[in-house]
């Protein structure tokens, strides 16, 4: 027999023995029907079991994915204009909070490694794009400071890596 088998859109055909599949599905009442009514009545079995519910849940899942078409209007509205990226997910919080998170997590890591003041310098003039110099004047210290305490921090943080 013949078996019809539901490949993501399209069907695929694969031979088995009937009877094996009439057990399988534990169809009764088979002993006055003909061959081709046993067929048929597989392949329904098998539709309802395994092809229709794959297809649905692949369908409902996937439905609107790429799908850029201008939404259903009423006749007395007015005509859609739009480009069609109103359909289109905004992920721009995401990235953002996936970059705090990355940020956070490499100031927790330069902490736990480096001294505080030695930590807090590399962290305003590396990550924060500070420069040496407006650093030194919100901490009220000289830049020379800053400048010998980055250098510092710089070279105990290449020898722990």
């Amino acid at each position: 027999m013949k078996l019809k088998i539901r490949y993501e859109k399209r069907y695929e055909v694969l031979e088995v023995n009937s009877e094996e599949m009439w057990v399988t599905f534990s169809l009764e009442d088979g002993q006055d029907l003909t061959q081709e009514e046993k067929e048929n009545r597989i392949q329904d079995a098998f539709e309802k079991e395994f092809n229709r519910p794959d297809y649905n849940n692949w369908h409902n899942f996937d439905r609107h994915r790429g799908n850029l078409k201008k939404q259903f209007r009423k006749d007395d509205q007015e005509p859609d204009t739009s480009d069609g990226m109103a359909t289109v997910a905004d992920n721009s919080q995401e990235e953002k909070l996936s970059q705090q998170y990355e940020y956070e997590e490499l100031c927790q890591k330069l902490r736990e490694v480096l001294k505080p003041e030695y930590a807090e310098v590399i962290i305003a003039v590396c990550l924060e794009d500070k420069t040496p110099e407006e650093y030194a004047v919100e901490r009220g210290e000289k830049r020379d400071t800053v400048y010998k305490r980055l250098q510092r921090a710089k070279k105990k943080y290449k020898e722990i890596l």
